[in-house]
């Protein structure tokens, strides 16, 4: 047995001759099996469903404080100013930010899914602290218990469904969970419309994020961990029994070459990373800082890792930078300012839009492809954000002096309030179908040594960009005036559609354990534009 092991890891880690040849075996027999397949397993659509629910968890309180922060009025002891709203919502992106690198190395050592539940658990707490604070340091110290639950579930929630996937459906499955969000701040916006009109609806608002993790919590203890940490953690017989049910609709021999798949890539990355002896998720002790650094090192200083980090990066700050989330945070503020009898309602329609959309990704991610989406749902954002900037401009807002939001409220409804409104759907519509799914579809561009690391700074970036965007977005409205705050997310667009232009690697069909190959000597976007498809 152990010379048959020897040969097997010898033969796996022969080097391809040219790059031709590596992209030949890219294109093999197995990613052509899986492509002929019709749809996933029952199993896997039902496992990735409830792993989602992290995201109706995500996008309701993302969704919910918009609509809480018009109606608390006096009841956290005097009105909300600026400030108070600027760090009630911005404390959720920055424990979220603070969670996920954490998330990830617990990730590694615990699994996946143990992560998850513990999100839940957080998301319990902070939801029941909102609802019983009586106080802004309260109401703050609640949402920073929820960013620690968003920061790991937004990490973990995409890596648990995309390590179990098909490569052939990976995106669209990945997709179900950021549905899920969008589904989750239509649900804020509706039970907000309806709870505003209730004294102290805020407190239910916020309280009713409690349900989705209790549901999620006891449904994922009947759950598996992902095959590939099973197989890092010396649970390969596990891991065969979770393919079985994985790839119960394909030939038998299917869980067999995933796992020969996940065994090469594990040899091939201990011989990269050059660790005498690495620690594993099955060992007793916790990962030494030394071996942290190394992984580390192996992220940071191995050429395809670092660019498979870049690109990760680069996609998660264009996601948050372009503004987005400052819509969803303060919709309901902008809107009761442009004098909407119902600010809450008219935020719905940003909502449905947002959801939808993310429906129409979730339907063409794995045809089209991430780049190509990314290359023209970008300019659509551009175009929203330029439409809104000018529709601002032509409400007649003084410009030259700082003010407070209160001094830009408008009396009274005009036609360009509407334009405001038609603008922002614009907006989200390009949002929903590009960065807002494609920047989670992260996880596939590293290999399994750096997977969790690679992804946790990776939705680092993204949770300090949100961080950014929520803490300046009031004050830049109030300094910057709103026809330049939007100018501005315009031009962060751009730029990243430029640095997806140059940089992004189209992805789709490609299994998890070939990426390593593709970013190996490049940024390998003509050797995937060129690649066969079939």
């Amino acid at each position: 047995m152990a010379s048959d092991d020897s040969t097997a890891e010898a033969s796996l880690m022969r080097e391809p001759e040219s790059p031709s040849d590596s992209f030949e075996a890219l294109s093999g027999s197995f990613v052509s099996e899986e492509i002929q397949s019709a749809s996933p397993s029952i199993f896997i659509w039902a496992l990735s469903s409830a792993a989602g629910i992290s995201g109706i968890l995500f996008g309701y309180d993302t969704g919910v404080i918009s609509s809480a922060l018009v109606s608390i009025g006096t009841d956290l002891s005097h009105p909300l100013s600026t400030l108070d709203k600027s760090l009630i919502t911005s404390s959720t992106s920055l424990f979220a930010l603070i969670a996920s690198p954490l998330a990830a190395l617990l990730a590694d050592r615990l699994g996946r899914k143990q992560v998850v539940l513990v999100a839940d658990i957080l998301f319990i707490v902070g939801a029941l602290w909102q609802a019983f604070t009586k106080t802004v340091i309260g109401m703050i110290c609640g949402r920073s218990i929820i960013g620690l639950a968003v920061g790991a579930a937004s990490l973990v929630v995409p890596l648990y469904i995309s390590e179990l996937s098909p490569s052939a459906f990976r995106g669209r499955l990945v997709t179900v969970s950021i549905l899920f969000i969008t589904g989750g701040q239509v649900i804020a916006y509706v039970l907000g419309y309806v709870l505003a009109q209730r004294l102290h609806g805020w407190r239910w608002m916020v309280g009713l994020g409690a349900v989705p993790a209790v549901v999620q919590f006891f449904l994922l203890l009947k759950l598996p961990e992902t095959p590939r940490w099973l197989v890092e953690a010396g649970k390969e017989d596990v891991a065969r029994v979770v393919l079985k049910k994985v790839y119960a609709s394909k030939t038998n021999t299917a869980p067999e070459q995933v796992l020969k798949e996940i065994r090469r890539e594990i040899v091939e990355e201990q011989a990269t990373s050059k660790l005498v002896n690495p620690v594993t998720p099955g060992n007793d002790g916790w990962p030494s800082l030394t071996q942290f650094q190394n992984r580390m090192t192996e992220l940071l200083f191995v050429g395809g890792n670092r660019r498979a980090l870049t690109i990760a990066c680069m996609v998660q700050a264009l996601q948050q930078l372009c503004g987005f989330n400052s819509i969803m945070y303060f919709s309901a503020t902008i809107f009761s300012l442009l004098g909407f009898a119902s600010p809450i309602l008219t935020s719905l329609w940003v909502a449905v839009t947002n959801f939808v959309c993310t429906l129409v990704a979730l339907l063409i991610i794995d045809h089209v492809g991430r780049r190509a989406i990314l290359l023209r749902s970008v300019p659509v954002m551009i175009g929203g954000l330029v439409l809104c900037s000018v529709s601002y401009h032509f409400l007649g807002l003084p410009n030259k002096e700082p003010k407070s939001l209160e001094q830009i409220q408008i009396s009274g409804h005009s036609p360009w309030a509407t334009c405001i409104v038609v603008s922002l759907v614009i907006f989200v519509c390009g949002y929903a179908i590009g960065p807002g799914n494609i920047a989670w579809q992260q996880s596939e561009l590293f290999p399994l040594s750096v997977r969790s690391l690679g992804s946790g700074l990776a939705t680092s970036t993204n949770w300090s960009s949100n961080f950014a965007v929520g803490l300046t977005f009031l004050p830049m409205m109030e300094f910057l005036t709103p026809v330049w705050t939007f100018a501005l997310y315009a031009l962060v667009c751009f730029a990243g559609w430029v640095c997806t232009l140059k940089i992004y690697p189209e992805t789709k069909g490609l299994e998890l354990e070939d990426m390593r190959e593709l970013l190996k000597d490049g940024w390998g976007v003509q050797e995937s534009l060129n690649r066969p498809t079939e």
